[in-house]
């Protein structure tokens, strides 16, 4: 028998000063068994970040074909594709040549420094594609906060953000390795 997703429900905040986004969400997202909760609050992060009319959630792991996350526009356009990890170069290329914007949010300490390095030559070619990296301090705490219910808050400002679940606070300063041209 195969083992199902979990779902965890999400009520979200975003106050975005940056952006000037004031927003309430809530989610119901699924994380696939082979999905680690630090890589399922690095996709809601990025959600947060980037919350807007449109954006949803791709089909998970298991779809080479889908982003991460997606925002389409009225007419069917592909406006921002969103990945999370250490993808193949390949995907990201492919990704560029679909969306008017890319991101990558990558984490994983020494591997993604790795990852960087061996991929930076290639990815710097993608005019459209932005890499932000996530400190494994942090993506660490933000797994911390899991709980199967939560009401999460997500202060941005400054370019700097707080991501809250109860009494406990995450305080991100993400790393732009590469912003889009």
């Amino acid at each position: 028998m195969a083992l199902r997703a979990t779902i965890y429900k999400v009520e979200l905040q975003v106050n975005d000063l940056d952006r000037q986004v004031f927003e309430s969400f809530s989610l119901a997202i699924a994380c696939h068994p082979s999905e680690t909760t630090e890589r399922m609050m690095v996709r809601l992060l990025a959600f947060a970040l980037h919350a807007g009319e449109g954006l949803t959630f791709g089909r998970g792991l298991s779809s080479e074909d889908e982003a991460t996350l997606w925002q389409h526009d009225l007419s069917g356009a592909l406006r921002l594709w969103i990945e999370v990890g250490l993808p193949d170069e390949r995907l990201l290329r492919k990704a560029s040549g679909r969306a008017d914007s890319v991101y990558l949010y990558s984490y994983g300490g020494r591997s993604a420094g790795v990852w960087w390095q061996q991929n930076k030559t290639a990815l710097e070619r993608l005019k459209n594609l932005t890499v932000i990296d996530l400190s494994s301090d942090t993506t660490e705490a933000m797994a911390a906060l899991v709980q199967r219910t939560m009401q999460v808050q997500v202060t941005v400002q400054d370019q700097e953000i707080w991501l809250s679940e109860g009494e406990k606070t995450v305080h991100i300063v993400p790393d732009k390795l590469l912003m889009c041209q």
